[in-house]
């Protein structure tokens, strides 16, 4: 019995970044391909992993010479399937986990240089006992890279305050389908001089570059902080408090969860009921200061449609308070693989399309919905659909949010899964505009061709 001669792209890639971090055995694959819901896989060719700029540009240059689709991969925690590989063996996956180099900060610029693959996590150690912070924080902090966040412009838990991370990014260095490199790391506060890359960039998930380093703004680490559980009757009520609670310079995040999603957290997790009773809506609040901003807080809750609240000052009290918004993912996940739905409502819809879920659904689904209140960002987490009513339930929910002037992706991205659902939160010129800039920087569709604006030979 012969041995078949090992694919002759692995041993070009191996070339450039060694042995050990090309791997083409199924078992060492696995990993790398499939997402963090468990719904979205695929089968890659290989999986590259390089070490630096120079071996990125390499192998985008060798894998496009090949014909080998590229799949740009951080921490892979996406969950619209933009990060995993198609599902006929032909796509290269290119972890970029090894660009975890984080450069010296400059506090007069109030920035500093990273990898991207530095994790959020290992990026808040390194900051905060220097007395600064990254202004994007979210759940999967220990695993999500800075690269991922960017490519998908990633929002999490203090959009209210910092934005999304688009707006916390100066710069940019990105390797291009062709292999050459765009470096706009220098993030001067004021340069005027033609199209701005780094934001045509941020935000492209995969699809025009292969992002290595960034540039990154920073906030000072405020120190005073208190966190609010409040227990409310509706939706309406908590807008209510956040109207009031917008009015503080302090606000940081302002998260809401149900009192099924509360449930399903209590019980996966084990955690004690917050509260003596149920309700139907909760509200998780954070202000942060120089100074204690505890009695600001107070101030504007007085009077307010509060049932109920839990208070906490200290990290670990905040943490055990957090945790009941944070974990409601984890617990999703526990209980079945979801179909996940990130969109965004206006405000004044934000009511009417979370109580008008069961109706749209009927018996097709179980809805669990949290998100990102300040946003109207609403994570709509769908257990017990049939694969035949996926489509269909899918279709429903978006063309829901799309008759209300929403946004069918919030801030997961579009990825594989919401591709051709564009069309319903973007016009059709809008659409042509972005397949062109596509084709002027990726005409051969190496990078990520079937995420976001695959061409129809690769759909």
């Amino acid at each position: 019995m012969t041995t078949p001669d090992p694919d002759p792209l692995a041993r070009q890639l191996a070339d450039v970044v060694g042995d050990a971090h090309v791997l083409a055995d199924p078992a060492l694959r696995a990993g790398y391909e499939t997402d963090f819901t468990g719904r979205w896989a695929g089968r890659a060719r290989l999986v590259v992993r390089p070490g630096g700029t120079a071996e990125v540009v390499e192998v985008v240059r060798r894998c496009a010479a090949a014909g080998a689709a590229v799949v740009p991969q951080g921490g892979n925690t996406g969950l619209v399937g933009g990060s995993v590989p198609g599902p006929d063996g032909t796509d290269v996956v290119l972890s970029l986990r090894r660009l975890d180099t984080i450069g010296p900060l400059d506090p007069r610029a109030q920035r500093i240089t990273v990898g991207a693959g530095v994790p959020l996590a290992a990026l808040q150690r390194h900051l905060r006992p220097l007395g600064w912070d990254f202004g994007v924080d979210l759940a999967a902090r220990d695993s999500a890279t800075i690269g991922g966040m960017i490519a998908t412009n990633a929002g999490g838990e203090r959009v209210v305050r910092y934005g999304t991370t688009r707006a916390n990014v100066a710069g940019l260095e990105a390797v291009l389908a062709d292999g050459g490199v765009v470096d706009r790391l220098a993030g001067l506060p004021k340069d005027n001089t033609g199209y701005d890359l780094t934001q045509l960039l941020a935000g492209s998930e995969g699809t025009l570059a292969v992002l290595t380093r960034a540039r990154l703004r920073l906030v000072p680490l405020l120190p005073e902080r208190v966190t609010a559980l409040l227990a409310l009757d509706s939706l309406d009520a908590a807008l209510s408090v956040l109207t009031r609670l917008r009015r503080l310079e302090s606000l940081e995040l302002a998260e809401f969860f149900t009192a099924d999603g509360l449930r399903l957290v209590l019980e996966h997790t084990g955690l004690p009921a917050p509260f003596r009773g149920a309700h139907p809506v909760y509200l998780l609040a954070e202000c942060a200061g120089r100074r204690d901003p505890g009695e600001e807080l107070a101030a504007a809750l007085e009077d307010a449609p509060v049932r109920e609240a839990a208070v906490a000052l200290h990290a670990a009290d905040r943490g055990r308070l957090a945790a009941y918004r944070e974990r409601h993912t984890e617990a999703v996940n526990a209980a079945g693989i979801p179909l996940k739905l990130d969109v965004t409502v206006p405000l004044d819809d934000l009511p009417g399309f979370v109580e008008g879920l069961p109706s749209l659904l009927g018996a097709r689904a179980r809805a669990y919905v949290f998100g990102h209140l300040a946003e109207g960002n609403v994570h709509v987490n769908l257990l017990d659909v049939a694969p035949e009513d996926e489509d269909a339930v899918t279709e429903a929910v978006l063309r829901r949010v799309a008759a209300v002037g929403g946004s069918i992706s919030a801030e997961h991205g579009v990825g594989r899964a919401k591709a051709h659902y564009l069309h319903l939160s973007r016009s059709a010129a809008e659409i042509r505009l972005m397949r062109s800039v596509k084709a002027a920087l990726d005409p051969g569709h190496v990078l990520n061709p079937r995420v976001l604006l695959p061409p129809p030979e690769r759909a």
